[in-house]
């Protein structure tokens, strides 16, 4: 029973590595609406003092591979720009939502974002680092940014939502963007989105790498899009 177990479980794997996936240049966004909405199936953990940030540094960093990202409560008036307000560090199974404006960079947050050892993946990450530099400087460590390397398996699109809509046919919703990150407490909703951002760079990642490791994957080219025309007025003499 266990040699069969076995066997079963290499087929599998076996089989899984070999499938053929097909992914687009350019993914249409009026398809995602239609998706299923993904959902992180871990531990969310919020960390509010500097002892928690130093037990969830030291959890991260036995970790394999760290996804990361950064949430900024909105502005809506001209010229107002909010601080960094959250850092959201997931590794497979547990995410940590680091509530900056309650913190700050603490030395253990600073050893995270500095550290060399893990592959920490993130989107648009290079703005990330400059956010995160207005509240302390350090010195970026191991990351990776996926638009970096999205267009080696001929991937254009540069959004999370578009990239993980494409690789994998779920949906990231986006509704939570856009809500008071700065708040007393965050909702639940908030939680999970903030966890599915900084989680979905782990499976985005892990996908690319297999992808071109394997090139099981058949990649359809669609058109450029039609560049936006501009009228010209002329005027009257």
């Amino acid at each position: 029973m266990v040699v069969l177990s076995f066997l079963f479980s290499t087929f599998a794997f076996i089989f899984y590595n070999n499938m053929s996936k097909t992914i687009y240049s350019r993914f249409d966004k009026k398809a995602i609406a239609d998706l299923p909405v993904v959902t992180f199936p871990g531990k969310i953990i919020t960390i509010i003092t500097a002892g928690e940030a130093e037990k969830a540094v030291d959890c991260l960093l036995n970790s394999d591979i760290i996804g990361v990202d950064t949430e900024t409560k909105p502005s809506f008036h001209k010229g107002e720009q909010n601080e960094v307000a959250l850092l959201q560090a997931s590794n497979r199974d547990v995410c940590f939502l680091f509530r900056l404006n309650l913190t700050g960079i603490t030395p253990a947050i600073k050893r995270l974002l500095e550290d060399r050892s893990v592959r920490k993946i993130g989107l648009s990450w290079h703005d990330d680092i400059r956010g995160l530099e207005t509240k302390s400087k350090f010195n970026p460590g191991l990351f990776i940014d996926l638009q970096d390397i999205v267009g080696e398996i001929g991937i254009k699109d540069l959004s999370l939502q578009k990239i993980f809509a494409n690789i994998f046919h779920q949906k990231i919703s986006k509704r939570q963007r856009l809500t008071n990150w700065e708040a007393p407490v965050l909702s639940d909703k908030q939680k999970m989105y903030a966890a599915i951002d900084a989680w979905s760079c782990i499976l985005i990642y892990d996908e690319i790498m297999r992808l071109m490791d394997t090139g099981a994957y058949n990649l359809v080219m669609l058109p450029e899009p039609e560049p936006f025309q501009i009228a010209k007025v002329v005027k009257n003499k």
